[in-house]
């Protein structure tokens, strides 16, 4: 289907998307909150800048839209039509660099977690909680 906007909407639309305080990282912090846990937002000296850095914990967690971060298998992550090159080179690149974030966080000897935006309801939120306060396994 052929886009409903011109290419200046369009553009003026995705611009607006936010990257922080989005309503998925919202309902988390929320959550987490509510349970007691404290946390710093968007560790800016942490490979990836993570949504919510626990540091007494060594834990951090990205919480990632389907769509831009290409959460497998999910119907959210459909990739458009329209300029399908080039979503796809943003997207797969995106996915790439949140790998290599994670990687240089797990070598820097942090516990990375992740909770997807299609997951977010009490029972995922209960499972974050209880692996960010899990013992960590040596």
């Amino acid at each position: 289907m052929a886009d409903v906007f011109d290419r200046a909407t369009r553009s003026r639309n995705m611009a607006a998307i936010r990257g922080q305080h989005t309503k998925p990282e919202l309902l988390v912090r929320r959550y987490l909150h509510s349970r007691g846990l404290r946390y710093r937002l968007h560790g800016r000296g942490l490979p990836g800048r993570p949504d919510l850095v626990f540091r007494r914990l060594k834990t951090v967690v990205f919480i990632h839209g389907c769509f831009w971060h290409r959460h497998t298998g999910c119907h959210n992550a459909v990739l458009p039509k329209s300029n399908a090159a080039f979503w796809l080179a943003k997207l797969t690149g995106n996915q790439a660099r949140d790998r290599r974030n994670a990687v240089r966080l797990r070598r820097a000897g942090w516990r990375v977690l992740t909770i997807w935006e299609c997951e977010l309801n009490e029972t995922s939120l209960a499972r974050l909680y209880r692996k960010i306060t899990a013992p960590v396994r040596r």
